[in-house]
């Protein structure tokens, strides 16, 4: 996901409450590194010379890169889930709610950019505990909010779909995933689009065949 935009272009998700806006402007410039390059492809030197600040800097903000990491997928994630709050006020119906899903990672996409924490996702093994943490949260937080969805649209006869509601999650959520990653290797966004329209039309009910005139 992208973090949505003020209008002097600033990244509208928050960082820690106390922090100024340095703390804002190094957490928009780790989050883009981290989302073109992953975590281990960038130091507090590479932000700093992004922002024209020294390093000693961005170490009185946060002391170390874990701090920083930590950080950066807490705000993440809790815009994240400011963004899907704003999805349920807009839509009342489960499939227009998960066409709006969807276009929060395709927006990503279109970015040229992968979920921040399927980056992270992917380099688990060398990630401190605490922003694998934050990055285990986040997925928490969308299947639960996705299982919500799916739990009332095939109460209300909206959407159908086999077996369980946590399983489509995780389904859905593996299929995000991985269709961002399949559309940017390729670069072909269209790509995604197929992939997550056919998702999609499989949640559609089907319709019960017509009786027959006896």
């Amino acid at each position: 996901m992208t973090l949505p935009q003020d209008r002097n272009g600033r990244k509208s998700g928050r960082p820690d409450k106390g922090a100024g806006p340095t703390a804002g402007r190094i957490l928009d410039v780790a989050q883009d590194m981290v989302q073109q390059r992953g975590y281990h492809d960038f130091s507090f030197r590479d932000i700093a010379d992004v922002l024209g600040i020294k390093s000693a800097s961005i170490h009185y903000h946060f002391a170390s890169k874990t701090d920083l990491g930590r950080a950066l997928v807490e705000r993440y994630r809790r815009a994240f889930l400011e963004e899907l709050a704003a999805v349920e006020a807009r839509h009342a119906t489960a499939p227009r709610r998960l066409k709006s899903f969807v276009a929060l990672f395709r927006r990503t996409l279109s970015d040229d950019r992968l979920c921040l924490c399927a980056m992270l996702g992917a380099e688990r093994g060398g990630l401190p505990q605490e922003v694998n943490a934050e990055v285990q949260g986040f997925f928490a937080d969308s299947a639960t909010w996705l299982v919500a969805v799916l739990k009332q649209g095939r109460a209300a006869g909206e959407i159908d779909f086999l077996g369980t509601p946590q399983a489509m999650a995780d389904h859905i959520l593996g299929l995000m995933e991985g269709a961002m990653v399949l559309a940017r290797s390729l670069d072909d966004l269209s790509r995604f689009d197929r992939a997550t329209a056919a998702l999609l039309r499989i949640l559609q009910p089907v319709s019960p065949p017509p009786r027959s005139r006896s």
